[in-house]
């Protein structure tokens, strides 16, 4: 299983490829989907003319937990886009984002669901962050393809028109979430601890609220199905309880902290930690989390820092080694140099989404549509990224399979002043072979 919820998601769905078929395979390695003539062009489908297609995307912008939490693969998208349309498009074809502020909230998010669909008439949607994606059934209702989504909540489990940027194996027919209202996530990255560290104790830290709550049980199970002792600690989001809760930990012993929150709860937490004298072999954090911004946000507790862990499905953004990370950063730094310093996971998987959805529109040559796009998606080769992500796909399973081989990729922070390389460091190898074969648990889509 390839699941993942809150923060880090999944999905699922399968229908035949057809038209597409022949053209299908990951984007070429000069980096996505280049120019050709535009002759044969023609307004194929909703959102596309001969010489543009218009693509939509939905962030918090303005959210209430901060402009840059369910904002940056907006930037991610809008940077691939950029570097895309210089290149000359798709097949002579230019391509428009247009983004729409939900501000974090469920009213918000229907109503640029309509804004989008009804007055921007856009043909698909790419690097949507939804923190309550409640527009998701109507934008599904009217066949819009939503490529590489982040899965924040239950709705890219649910609807066959909506794919998460993890890939899935759900049948998605629009009724529950998920197996029958169920979802399902292995214990991979909790195995990489306990092998890689020996650590034995392990707390879960999340706030009061269903998401984050959900994300924590899902993070519990998965560590008692490993062997650990798991401490579950909670915060209060209205009046915070940081420093009670790492006396708590401190108390029974923690070695291990996972958490269900965003960055600002993250560096209170690390700065309580540090304050209690709690000693930890990794602070590991969300895919989110993993930003390069993490030199400031943990500024007072660099004990602390220099602990911090993210696991991810995606190769680490700052390792420019990979020849696709490397074209990665340099849209960043060209289309949107104000976000360089703020760079982070969901900036690159938002990229990520942008490219899957050009490549299945590069797919389907002149006569672009939403039926070719989506047999894109359906089909059953496994989609890379160019090495941007795992492999992935959209292949259903009929049940939920008792156990998988799940692969990751580890990254830690290092200081450059403690000898560290500085930044994010990949750690465990490459992440299409630091793999494990292990269980698949159950747990509630809400």
């Amino acid at each position: 299983m390839r699941a993942r919820a809150l923060v880090a998601g999944v999905v699922l769905s399968s229908l035949a490829l057809v038209a597409c078929g022949s053209r299908a395979g990951d984007s070429n390695s000069s980096g996505g989907p280049t120019s050709g003539g535009t002759s044969t062009n023609s307004a194929s489908d909703i959102g596309v003319t001969p010489t543009e297609i218009k693509v939509g995307t939905i962030v918090g912008l303005s959210s209430g937990l901060g402009p840059d939490t369910f904002s940056a693969s907006l930037y991610g998208a809008r940077a691939y886009f950029a570097a895309l349309n210089a290149r000359g498009g798709i097949n002579g074809r230019t391509v428009k984002l247009v983004s729409c502020d939900d501000k974090g909230t469920g009213d918000d998010n229907v109503g640029c669901a309509h804004k989008l669909v009804d007055d921007e008439k856009v043909f698909a949607l790419a690097g949507v962050t939804a923190f309550d994606y409640a527009g998701a059934q109507y934008i599904n209702s009217k066949g819009v393809p939503d490529i590489g989504g982040q899965p924040v909540s239950t709705q890219y489990d649910q609807y066959p028109h909506l794919y998460s940027i993890y890939g899935s194996d759900y049948p998605r027919d629009g009724s529950r979430p998920g197996f029958d209202g169920m979802l399902y996530a292995g214990t991979e990255e909790y195995r990489w601890f306990k092998e890689k560290l020996g650590a034995t104790v392990a707390a879960v830290v999340s706030y009061n609220i269903a998401q984050s709550q959900r994300y924590a049980t899902k993070i519990a199970d998965g560590l008692r199905a490993e062997g650990y002792t798991v401490v579950e600690e909670q915060i209060n989001l209205s009046a915070p309880n940081w420093d009670a809760v790492a006396q708590d930990m401190k108390r029974r012993g923690v070695q291990l902290v996972f958490d269900a929150m965003e960055d600002t709860g993250n560096s209170k937490l690390c700065e309580s930690m540090e304050q209690q004298g709690l000693a930890l072999q990794a602070k590991v954090t969300t895919s989110q989390g993993m930003s390069s911004t993490i030199g400031q946000l943990y500024a007072s507790s660099p004990k602390c820092r220099n602990t911090v862990y993210a696991t991810t499905q995606s190769a680490t953004f700052s390792e420019t080694s990979i020849p696709a990370v490397k074209q990665f950063n340099d849209a960043i730094s060209t289309y949107e140099p104000d976000r360089v310093a703020k760079m982070n996971q969901w900036m690159l998987e938002g990229y990520a989404s942008a490219q899957w959805l050009a490549d299945a529109m590069a797919s389907c040559g002149a006569d672009l549509t939403r039926v070719c796009v989506e047999q894109y998606m359906n089909r059953s080769e496994p989609y890379t990224g160019n090495g941007l992500l795992i492999k992935r796909d959209f292949v259903k399973d009929a049940q939920p399979p008792a156990e998988s081989n799940n692969c990751l990729n580890v990254a830690r922070w290092q200081d450059t002043e403690n000898g560290g390389k500085g930044g994010w460091v990949t750690l465990g190898g490459d992440m299409n072979t630091n793999c494990f074969t292990v269980r698949n648990l159950a747990y509630p889509a809400a």
